[in-house]
């Protein structure tokens, strides 16, 4: 090689040398001049758009790997930057005092570097990492000057100290949305969010979105899709909020006392601080303890539920449990803070299958059949303890065509029925309870039957007293007016002796009125009447 060419390649090489380094000086001095804009105009922007006081902690701008000549001939246009930044928080104008409205661990972001360096901006996708949106009370904003539009600023807008900014897609990790309440005395409603993408509509159009997110209590798996804003600075509990969602495997075993896998599914709109829900759940093995039988529950509901607090309130509700249907009304009620919800419920029950509502309030197999009327109000308060001890009920009944199933007590039933009609040597032969009715309060594992009634062929018995569900113990006191005298109570010689006392107990249209005594258990009951101030025992007949 000669000495000219040796020289000229040389040359060449300087030339490229220099050519690179100048290249990289011009790519630093354009990011450090592009690196303060972008900050600056995120702030304005961010400011202005939430009506907020902005802090950012740290903000780099990197730009792509592209020659200078290539930035120059397209003016960056198709050509994104990366954004990236620390220790976002927004706060209300005013309020150093309240928590953030957003604060944000690190974000990063693509930006289109024409319409950085010329507005209005386009960021074709922000990516979140540790989000907390806090949506304070309406009683915590201060007045503010008129509001931001609600929506990103339409194309073409532009002006130094409102720079028009579309985002087109946002994806969030690890997020939390908190939902203050207006009673500083009431605790926050969180959710956690998992995974969470929105994507614009165009300007001023609510962003849709796509969120997936574990239920703290109980645990479930929570998929949900809709729409979601536009956002109000003025008033972000206000912001609107639609949305599909699907609940799966949440384990209902983490309340004491209950059991069974809920699944529901169902669409809701609103605020955020105030929604109207719609859908259904069900429960194939429902019980009230764990050691219970299961019985299938399925749930048809409307609900508006306090964003705010986070308690719910049911429009008339439509269930099934086992074969049995009836509607409900009522709410899920937060009273005092740090404290679970209480339930209260309204239930009508007009034909209800008396074997599935047993077999959530006792152990083993129910000891009855029959067709239920029910009407009553359900208090459960906070979750705490179990379910069965802590349930409270008030309310009436009816059941007919009532039979009692593995017990004696259907045998005795038949014989007192027999001797009611002055019948006594009749076998005893399975017949209906034709009606029972009574008025109960229900509270620790205890029924009190303020009224209870029961009439079978040739008897009426009247009574009030308790039955303590875990001791299977009978406590009743009362009266039975039976068809049938005294002396038609028995046979042979026994009829003729007692036939003058006919006239001592035949009272208030009765051939025989006696006052009566019910204790033992529902398997072996012991029946005692009140014969002139003594209680003497009534062998009762077996089976």
């Amino acid at each position: 090689m000669t000495a000219r060419k040796r020289n000229w390649i040389a040359a060449i090489g300087l030339v490229a040398v220099l050519l690179a380094v100048g290249l990289a000086i011009a790519a630093s001095v354009l990011a450090r001049r592009v690196q303060p804009y972008a900050r600056q105009a995120a702030i304005r922007y961010l400011s202005q758009r939430f009506a907020s006081d902005v802090e950012l902690q740290s903000l780099s701008i990197r730009l792509p790997e592209t020659s200078l000549f290539h930035l120059v001939l397209t003016r960056g246009r198709g050509i994104s930057a990366r954004v990236e930044g620390e220790g976002l928080a927004l706060r209300l104008k005013d309020r150093p005092d309240f928590v953030p409205l957003f604060a944000i661990r690190k974000f990063r972001c693509d930006v289109d570097l024409q319409s950085l360096l010329h507005p209005p901006i386009t960021v074709t996708q922000v990516w979140v990492t540790g989000m907390e949106i806090q949506v304070p009370p309406r009683s915590e904003r201060a007045p503010a000057s008129p509001p931001a539009s609600a929506g990103a600023e339409p194309a073409g807008q532009q002006s130094e100290s409102n720079p028009s900014v579309t985002i087109r897609k946002v994806s969030i990790q690890h997020a939390v949305l908190v939902l203050n309440p207006g009673d500083a005395r009431k605790v926050p409603l969180r959710f956690e969010i998992q995974n969470l993408l929105l994507e614009s509509a165009g300007a001023g159009a609510p962003m849709k979105y796509d969120a997936s997110l574990t239920n703290a209590k109980p645990p479930g798996k929570v998929h949900a899709t809709g729409t979601f804003g536009p956002w109000l600075a003025e008033e972000p509990g206000d912001t609107p909020i639609t949305g599909d969602y699907e609940f799966t495997k949440a384990d209902l075993g983490v309340f004491a006392g209950i059991a069974g896998t809920l699944r529901s599914s169902g669409s809701f709109e609103g605020r955020l601080s105030a929604l109207a829900a719609r859908g259904q759940a069900s429960v194939p093995d429902f019980r009230l303890r764990k050691r219970g039988s299961p019985v299938p529950l399925s749930v048809r509901f409307a609900v508006l539920v306090d964003g705010t607090n986070g308690n719910t309130t049911l429009q008339p509700v439509t269930a099934t449990l086992g074969s049995t249907k009836f509607t409900t009304s009522g709410g899920i009620i937060r009273h005092e803070p740090n404290q679970p919800r209480a339930i209260s419920l309204d239930v009508s029950m007009p034909d209800g299958n008396l074997r599935d509502v047993l077999r959530l309030a006792m152990k083993g197999d129910p000891f009855m059949e029959g067709r239920l009327e029910l009407s009553t109000k359900i208090d459960i308060p906070p979750l705490t303890e179990k379910v069965r001890e802590k349930l409270e009920m008030d309310g009436h009944f009816q059941v007919s065509d009532a039979r009692f199933l593995h017990s004696p007590i259907q045998n005795q039933i038949d014989g007192l029925s027999n001797r009611a009609r002055g019948q006594p040597r009749n076998p005893a032969s399975d017949q209906v309870v034709s009606n029972m009715s009574g008025e109960f309060h229900l509270e620790d594992a205890a029924i009190e039957f303020r009224k209870l009634s029961f009439g079978i062929p040739g008897a009426d018995i009247d009574l009030a007293g308790g039955y303590n569900l875990d001791s299977d113990a009978l406590a009743f006191a009362g009266t039975l007016k039976l068809q049938a005298t005294v002396s038609q109570l028995v046979t042979g010689w026994k009829r003729l002796i007692l036939r003058p006392a006919d006239r001592l107990f035949e009272k208030n249209g009765a051939g025989t009125f006696l006052r009566i005594r019910v204790d033992g258990t529902s398997k072996t009951p012991k029946l005692s009447v009140n014969v002139a101030g003594r209680e003497l025992a009534v062998p009762l007949p077996k089976r």
